[in-house]
């Protein structure tokens, strides 16, 4: 049987790109190494944060409108809870990159926002101690969204609307139309790659250097009741960020530095020297959350150079699009991306505003 579309990978992009084609009624056949919502790869670990002052670039303000009027829509047709709207707070110096980039694409795109000194950041979250010197933006809209929960809305969303999906069948090679797997050799007028940290692997001729990288996420039995807590990300010494109590946890990170490696490379272990230093730096910052440690969990960050996404129109083959490269902060757009490949893929072209994600920036870079 031919398709009209394979997709490669159905993680937070593949699962959403392929409900977007099978809702637009193309035939589609969605491909996974592993499981439906596994945890080997970027699309796990039970929460993910989502706000819409964007330090990274203003650029990305308009697709986090549009996802975050699409997570509402894909939980009353899933019937699933995805998007916890709790609020969040940034904190850093007023010349940070976290305050100056995030009060920027407030202002230009007119998002509801406050600004908090020190003293008033300390009495609206108890949990904190900000520095004399340290700002807050607060962000009313912001909140966390459960990737297992999204991924699996998506692809049963992709199954009831005739999409047909193969998992524990890894992609073998893929060449224009044309996908091999380990158990049959399929064709298709498209093909979507979206390949999380196999992106080395499955688009090398992309010959974009991208980092995997190992990150670890920590979860605490808090001392006190949390649930209503909202996100928050911390420029200090480096980006500290977490989560308000959810079943039981609430769950903590330091973003970046992780080791380099690989998805069969990376130590699953989480070792007692990284626990400690999460620790110590949680009694500094927010000692309300340093309760107990209760476990952890490893997953991998697909990085770019400039730590901006590819999703694009593969440039050496016109009928194949790839989204890869989400530098550990892509899974907000989950739903707008689903949207933006099926785009690509039936029209050639998407409303969206995608210029910053051309690969051609990034080819045969350090």
């Amino acid at each position: 049987m031919a398709y009209d579309a394979i997709v490669i990978g159905l993680g937070g992009m593949g699962s959403a790109a392929a409900y977007r084609l099978a809702q637009r009624g193309k035939r589609v056949l969605g491909l996974e190494k592993f499981t439906p919502a596994h945890a080997n790869g970027s699309s796990h670990g039970g929460s993910r944060i989502t706000r819409q002052a964007y330090f990274e670039d203003p650029a990305y303000v308009p697709l986090l409108l549009r996802a975050h009027e699409m997570w509402d829509q894909i939980e009353r047709d899933s019937g699933q809870r995805i998007f916890h709207r709790v609020g969040g707070v940034l904190v850093g110096t007023p010349d940070s990159r976290t305050i100056s980039g995030s009060r920027e694409s407030a202002e230009q795109y007119g998002l509801k926002h406050e600004m908090l000194d020190a003293r008033q950041i300390r009495e609206r979250f108890p949990t904190m101690r900000p520095a004399p010197d340290e700002v807050g933006l607060y962000e009313d809209g912001a909140g966390l969204v459960v990737p297992e929960a999204s991924v699996r809305a998506h692809l049963d969303l992709a199954t009831r609307a005739g999409a047909e999906l193969h998992f524990e069948e890894p992609v073998i090679h893929w060449e224009g139309g044309r996908v091999t797997t380990a158990r049959a050799t399929y064709e298709a007028e498209h093909v979507v790659v979206c390949p999380g940290p196999w992106a080395p692997e499955l688009l090398r001729d992309l010959r974009i250097p991208f980092g995997i990288e190992r990150q670890v996420q920590f979860f605490f039995t808090p001392e006190e009741n949390l649930r209503d807590h909202p996100v928050y990300i911390w420029e200090r010494d480096g980006t500290f960020y977490g989560f308000p109590e959810l079943d039981g946890a609430v769950k903590v990170a330091i973003f970046g530095n992780g080791d380099i490696c690989t998805p069969e490379t990376i130590d699953r272990t989480v070792h007692d020297d990284e626990i400690r230093a999460i620790e110590d730096f949680m009694r500094t910052v927010m000692p309300g959350i340093a309760g107990t440690f209760q476990r952890a969990a490893t997953c991998t960050f697909t990085n770019t150079a400039d730590g901006h996404f590819v999703i694009a129109k593969h440039p050496g083959h016109d009928n194949v699009t790839v989204a890869c490269g989400f530098s550990g902060h892509g899974f907000k757009f989950v739903p707008v991306v689903g949207e933006i490949l099926a785009d690509l893929t039936i029209d050639g072209a998407t409303r969206h505003p995608i210029a910053l994600f051309d690969p051609a920036r990034l080819r045969g870079g350090a």
